[in-house]
């Protein structure tokens, strides 16, 4: 671009950032801090509002910048493990009992060899991203950007999913007591973080165009049920909702039960998928889009 040597199109009023770094230069008494820059201000619970408001702009502003507008959202237990990892923790169990054969030990084993079962579930959360994402690599008109909650186990696999493939990937990370990590599979300018798990939730679901839920716990049945009462309330678009593993789910829920019992209809099972393979799942959202393999 030619530069204007009238300056008729160029900033002419002074940033906040520049009158940030000219307070910052005075090293006066907090009243002297401008709003904005105040942090023990802006952490008062007076201004809850404004930092709701903050947290929701932040993503948002970075995705649109960047043309995200459509995704993939992979929800799953934080606690599985990388098959690699889950090895590891296996191969030093077993060296454990055989030096001192004790309850513990005997227990510690057990767990490893659970955690090397569960490990396919990682293994297959990284397949089924990388699959997304090398068909979004090639099919830029209709690509889709895989999302998790950017800490470890099924969030970390899809993650990494998606750098195996060689595209990019978002991760809303929370922050919470037991800190919670981002994993480094995250494309850097897309590891966000969240106080507030409300607005998280909204960043999940504003541009979902399919959800997979893996075997998780609390946090996984919490997102995947709100994900479905939105969309049988008619708050949001149908999308693909699949679980993955359906012989895990049927034996953790009993839809037809509620249905038995006239608390959901048919139509409100029908809204949920299965897949046993990553192929599967993937195959569904293709089909549900009527997109070209």
């Amino acid at each position: 671009m030619t530069p204007d040597p009238h300056q008729l199109h160029e900033r002419h009023l002074a940033s906040a950032q520049q009158s940030a770094e000219a307070i910052n230069q005075l090293q006066q008494h907090s009243s002297y801090r401008l709003a904005f820059t105040d942090q023990d201000f802006l952490l008062q619970d007076e201004l809850r509002h404004v930092r709701l408001q903050l947290e929701y702009l932040k993503p948002q502003l970075v995705m649109e910048q960047h043309n995200i507008d459509a995704t993939i959202v992979v929800f799953g237990s934080a606690r599985f493990l990388s098959p690699e990892h889950a090895q590891t923790e296996l191969t030093k169990a077993q060296q454990h009992i055989a030096k001192k054969d004790s309850p513990a030990s005997r227990q510690a084993l057990k767990q490893a060899e659970k955690q090397v079962r569960n490990s396919q579930y990682y293994a297959a959360s990284q397949q089924f991203a990388a699959l997304a994402t090398r068909y979004s690599c090639c099919h830029q008109d209709c690509a889709m950007t895989i999302i998790s909650g950017g800490g470890p186990g099924i969030m970390e696999a899809a993650n990494r999913g998606a750098m195996d493939a060689g595209g990019q990937s978002i991760g809303l990370n929370i922050v919470l007591p037991r800190e919670q990590q981002p994993n480094p599979y995250i494309t850097p300018q897309f590891c966000f973080q969240f106080h507030y798990f409300a607005i998280r939730k909204m960043h999940f679901l504003q541009r979902a165009r399919a959800l997979v839920a893996f075997p998780g716990g609390f946090g996984t049945l919490d997102e995947l049920f709100e994900t479905l009462t939105l969309i049988q309330t008619k708050k949001s678009e149908r999308v693909p909702v699949i679980l993955y593993d359906k012989a895990f789910w049927q034996r953790l829920i009993n839809f037809d039960m509620l249905v038995e019992e006239g608390l959901i209809g048919t139509d409100d099972v029908a809204l949920i998928q299965y897949a046993d393979t990553p192929e599967q799942a993937w195959q569904l959202i293709l089909d549900f889009y009527q997109l070209p393999a």
